[in-house]
């Protein structure tokens, strides 16, 4: 999923962009009037992060007087996806995800029309922290935070679980198997280790659990981590839809989120930590072989959408270095696949 409300992605500045921000402070001065409740904010310090698919994101200061508040702007880009979600739906769900507990940044404002700011919007709060994976694995500051982020990360994950599907009567069910398998035979790329792959999960698939809501992108990555707290927003929340209880929890324990670390929950945690931080907040059991099924299914996936983004860059439709380099790690999913396999 894309770029978020942290501070510590990396910024690309370049004199396009600083040309761009110098419009978008301009257009963000209503959007802010609504969003602070202040007279004649304006928006300083824009700094676009990199990193993102769906959106670009951009830090910036709302300032009025002596005041001063620190905010995230994401924008959806002009080509995307279905299955990411309007920006409207998606402060409903932060919204009902804070009054469930989960730790997120507070949404301000929000339209799905290009009319105020050139593209769709999403204004939330700015949570500080460090979201770069190897930082948080290998930097001594986050010792602390390593010793409790995989419990913290089941926590958060059982309280996502806890909004009723009922509050969120627009948000899709999804099913994976189905849906990536679609999005592979549209690639038109054959792939024998993913053949294989999908056929052992069509074999192999456990009864279905109750409808919850799924993140859709829960990984080490889509959450902002402090030296000392540890967890402090789960974030990048596009992907969000309805689905089995331990969706979430398969993709987070697949080896692409462990950044070369040897712990299963995202490389800084045993797999039975997030489980109990999981079962603590949830209510429910983690059944170990249906647990299994979903981390191949996170393998099968993932191999797939490396596929996409090569897809993406060969073919013109995002002509992009990363998307390229994406693209052959499809190759590290399918390895990682065959050993998963009985």
């Amino acid at each position: 999923m894309g770029a978020s409300e942290t501070s510590e992605r990396e910024p690309a500045v370049t004199a396009p962009v600083a040309d761009e921000a110098a419009r978008l402070a301009e257009r963000l001065v209503p959007v802010l009037c609504r969003a602070t409740g202040w007279d004649a904010p304006r928006a300083e310090g824009l700094v676009r992060l990199s990193g993102g698919v769906s959106r670009e994101t951009w830090r910036l200061d709302a300032v009025a007087g002596r005041r001063r508040r620190a905010l995230i702007l994401q924008r959806q880009r002009s080509f995307g996806s279905g299955s990411w979600l309007d920006t409207e739906l998606e402060a409903r769900v932060l919204r009902a995800a804070r009054a469930a507990g989960v730790p997120c940044a507070e949404p301000l404002a929000w339209s799905t029309q290009p009319e105020e700011l050139g593209l769709p919007y999403l204004l939330v709060e700015y949570v500080d922290g460090e979201t770069i994976p190897q930082r948080i694995l290998r930097d001594p500051r986050f010792a602390p935070a390593r010793a409790k982020l995989a419990r913290q990360y089941g926590e958060a994950l059982g309280r996502i679980q806890r909004v009723a599907c009922g509050e969120l009567p627009d948000l899709a069910p999804q099913d994976p198997l189905a849906h990536y398998q679609e999005i592979l035979d549209g690639i038109g790329k054959p792939s024998p280790a993913l053949a294989l792959g999908f056929r052992w999960l069509a074999l192999n698939r456990p009864p279905a659990g109750d409808p919850v809501v799924v993140h859709g992108d829960f990984r080490n990555g889509n959450g902002i981590v402090d030296p000392a707290l540890g967890l402090r927003a789960v974030i990048d929340w596009e992907l969000a839809h309805l689905g089995d209880p331990l969706e979430d929890l398969g993709w987070f324990c697949i080896r692409a989120w462990r950044f070369g670390e040897p712990l299963r929950a995202g490389g800084f945690g045993r797999t039975d930590d997030i489980i109990a931080g999981y079962e603590a907040t949830s209510g429910r059991k983690v059944e170990r072989e249906s647990l299994r099924w979903w981390n191949i299914m996170g393998t099968v996936r993932w191999a797939v959408i490396c596929l996409i983004q090569g897809a993406a860059h060969s073919k013109g439709i995002r002509r992009s270095l990363e998307h390229a380099v994406t693209g052959r790690r499809a190759a590290e999913a399918e390895f990682d696949l065959m050993l998963l396999l009985p």
